[in-house]
């Protein structure tokens, strides 16, 4: 989108105004909701030739054309479809990449969800699925095989926090025929664009920084001109769209992401700084640290940073851990992130990373950062580790 001018528009413009029409909508801003299913045809001749700009309610609808059409346009890509989660938008970005027969390349720090629709259904279709060290760079050249269609990518790994060199990988498999799926969920198109660092279809959990409220579940796919009509096709035969009120708040929510995005940069910018400088801490997983492992290829890549990063704890017992976690007033402990409030899980991935060791040398614990006071937060974190101590 480009001003009368020609200039380029900043990207907040473009989170205003993507997929906004007022005059189609009697002049107010917001597209509104539409729900339903039948649409109806003023002729024989318009219904049997399909000669309507929708169709059916799951062929879409304005709402839903709406985010389409924005999301296409933040991510610089061919086309959009709009699922009711972030695990459907994995889903049907693989179903429409692979055939029996095919080889997927899955990075080992991928989404666990992700690994279980690979180790199941995939592999019901005989659709074969290895692992691969997410550090793995151009080094993937020698697991490509010639079947292999699809490198799944995943930077930074959700949990652990490797820094993958899309770009590395991209030129690799392009050169070798397949594809390259990226779940750009923890950066969103706004601090990484997918397609321009060579993703083929970019993922996205709208669930998480799209809502920003903790309030919906919904799910993109975006694709370059190649995949664009397999990911439509693909989407078209499973009907799987996303609810009309979900789609709303998604498109709601777009016109102050970049805003909470940025304070969730700020906040948990902060927040690492302090707990890398705690005696409890070992590590601190954060990739805009330079201490951080994947440091340079963030700083190279990456046009910013968000709310959710890990750290590793110093040896303590699974008692210990229990009485940080059970007595925190602000962190509250669930699944999920990129809401206004800040969370904290546990972790271990170790029972299911099959292609790269993972021994962090202590507990493992995630952070969403959310919006309250930085110093309520510290306190909060700061009780929680008095706690640690006192249960040894």
């Amino acid at each position: 989108m480009s001003s009368s001018t020609d200039r380029p528009r900043g990207i907040r413009t473009r989170l205003v105004t993507a997929g906004r029409n007022p005059d189609e909508q009697f002049g107010f801003i917001n597209t509104p909701v539409y729900r339903g299913s039948t649409v109806l045809y003023p002729t024989m001749d318009a219904l049997v030739h399909r000669k309507a700009r929708y169709t059916y309610g799951t062929k879409g609808t304005p709402t839903i054309s709406a985010l389409e059409s924005a999301w296409t346009d933040l991510t610089g890509a061919a086309g959009t479809v709009v699922v009711p989660s972030g695990l459907a938008a994995v889903t049907i970005a693989l179903l429409a990449s692979v055939k029996a027969g095919d080889h997927v390349l899955m990075t080992d720090s991928v989404y666990q969800p992700t690994r279980h629709f690979c180790d199941t259904v995939l592999k019901r279709m005989g659709v074969a699925v290895d692992y691969f060290d997410p550090l793995v760079g151009a080094g993937i050249a020698a697991l490509m095989r010639d079947n292999t269609s699809v490198v799944f990518t995943e930077t930074p790994g959700s949990q652990t926090f490797e820094v993958q060199d899309v770009p590395a990988i991209a030129e690799v498999a392009h050169q070798r025929g397949a594809l390259v799926l990226l779940d750009n969920t923890w950066a969103t198109p706004l601090f990484y664009p997918p397609h321009e660092r060579g993703a083929d279809i970019a993922i996205e959990a709208g669930t998480k920084y799209l809502g920003g409220h903790s309030d919906l579940l919904i799910g993109l796919v975006s694709a370059n001109e190649r995949c664009w009509p397999a990911l439509r096709a693909t989407f078209d035969a499973f009907g799987a769209c996303a609810g009309p009120e979900d789609t709303f708040l998604a498109l709601r929510g777009m016109r102050t992401m970049q805003l909470r995005l940025k304070e969730a940069e700020k906040q948990a910018l902060d927040l690492a700084a302090w707990l890398e400088a705690r005696p409890e801490v070992k590590q601190v997983l954060h990739p805009a640290l330079p201490s951080c492992p994947g440091h340079e290829t963030w700083k190279r890549d990456f046009l910013g940073s968000t709310g959710v990063f890990s750290i590793v704890l110093h040896p303590a017992s699974q008692k210990a851990v229990a009485a940080l976690l059970d007595g925190l007033e602000l962190f509250g402990m669930g699944f999920s992130w990129g809401g206004f409030e800040s969370l904290i899980i546990p972790f271990d991935c170790r029972s299911y990373r099959t292609a790269s060791a993972w021994n962090p040398g202590g507990p493992c614990l995630r952070l969403q950062v959310g919006l309250e006071d930085l110093d309520d937060l510290k306190a909060d974190l700061d009780a929680g580790f008095a706690r640690l101590k006192a249960a040894g």
